[in-house]
């Protein structure tokens, strides 16, 4: 098995740096190849316009579907496990609607600032903050439900419902708002890699690294958790503690991917299953490595495929995931009875 492993995360990082190749040598501006290259290496450009598009658009946006891949899959991998169910999904559990109501509640009512007394926020942090608060609100009561509901089934149609309200507050938010608050907030809900600018990398790149890295510490918890919350607790796994650093490393990696590149669907609900169904095993020592490699793979092949256009624009992110992403969960149902997820 671990065989296969190596095999199979050997040819995702393939995929990977030839992705990575086409996202910075493909665009909307036609760049001669060796001069992107000449560009990427330090050499000058022979026109200054081109530095500009491969340093300050194409490389950001490379960087950061590769990063948001990997965030979104984890979260969905870490959701699935823990609620046992292979349809939990930060978007399905409606936690990304809660980022989503977050977000709209500092661009629509709060005009992009946030104020509390003589402290006052602006700019990409109030929006990372209100996405961060809404997708924390809304996993802390999908837990608390947890404890309450013990059919899975039966927990995931309540997180379903929770995203229904969620979404209905921000329809009522958009009715209220400005015409300007709702072009903006339309836009940034179509999803978009070129969210992340060349100076808020660094900062972005940080936030996915902490929940990423909570995200691998939890692995050996999550193979507990697939015999059951019983026999994890005999191993001497804390599950309260295990689900605060999952809220917790959940409602990160949600809130930054949505606030910065808006609410991107199946992404996190199909790469897990991609994974596993490649491995043959839910083991997460070698799922969650995949995990993380495929869902940056399929990250950067759908910016390819939105800037497939050239000249005539820039297809919206959430226009493609679900191209890819719809056939996976529809074979997974078809098929739930011959897959072995859980085990």
């Amino acid at each position: 098995m671990g065989h296969k492993g190596f095999i199979y995360g050997g040819t995702l990082c393939a995929s990977i740096l030839a992705l990575i190749a086409a996202n910075l040598f493909l665009g909307s501006v036609d760049i001669p190849a060796q001069d992107v290259a000449r560009i990427l290496t330090g050499g000058e450009a022979e026109r200054e316009t081109w530095r500009y598009i491969v340093w300050e658009s194409r490389f950001p946006q490379c960087m950061t579907a590769l990063l948001c891949g990997a965030a979104l899959s984890a979260s969905g991998l870490m959701l699935q496990t823990v609620f046992n169910n292979p349809l939990a999904d930060s978007s399905i559990l409606g936690i990304s609607s809660g980022a989503s109501l977050g977000v709209a509640l500092v661009m629509l009512v709060g005009g992009g600032t946030i104020t509390a007394g003589a402290f006052t926020l602006s700019g990409f942090i109030t929006v990372i903050l209100g996405a961060f608060v809404g997708a924390a609100c809304v996993l802390g009561i999908i837990l608390f439900l947890s404890s309450l509901i013990k059919n899975a089934v039966m927990l995931l149609i309540a997180g379903i419902m929770i995203g229904y309200i969620a979404s209905s507050l921000i329809s009522l938010l958009n009715f209220f708002a400005t015409a300007e608050g709702v072009h903006s907030y339309t836009i940034w809900g179509l999803g978009n890699f070129g969210g992340v600018s060349l100076e808020q990398l660094p900062a972005f790149s940080a936030m996915i690294a902490a929940g990423l890295l909570i995200a691998v510490l939890l692995i050996k918890p999550l193979n507990a958790l697939l015999l059951g919350p019983r026999y994890a607790e005999n191993l001497g796994i804390n599950i309260r503690r295990v689900r605060n650093l999952l809220l917790a490393a959940t409602g990160l990696l949600t809130a930054v991917t949505t606030s910065f590149c808006g609410p991107v669907s199946f992404i996190g609900l199909a790469v897990p299953h991609i994974a596993r169904l490649m491995l043959g095993t839910s083991n997460h020592n070698l799922l969650m490595p995949v995990t993380l490699l495929a869902g940056s793979a399929i990250a950067l092949l759908c910016n390819v495929i939105c800037i497939l256009p050239g000249g005539a624009g820039v297809i919206p992110l959430n226009a493609v995931t679900p191209i890819l992403g719809a056939p996976v969960i529809i074979y997974v149902i078809v098929n739930q009875r011959k897959i072995q997820y859980f085990n």
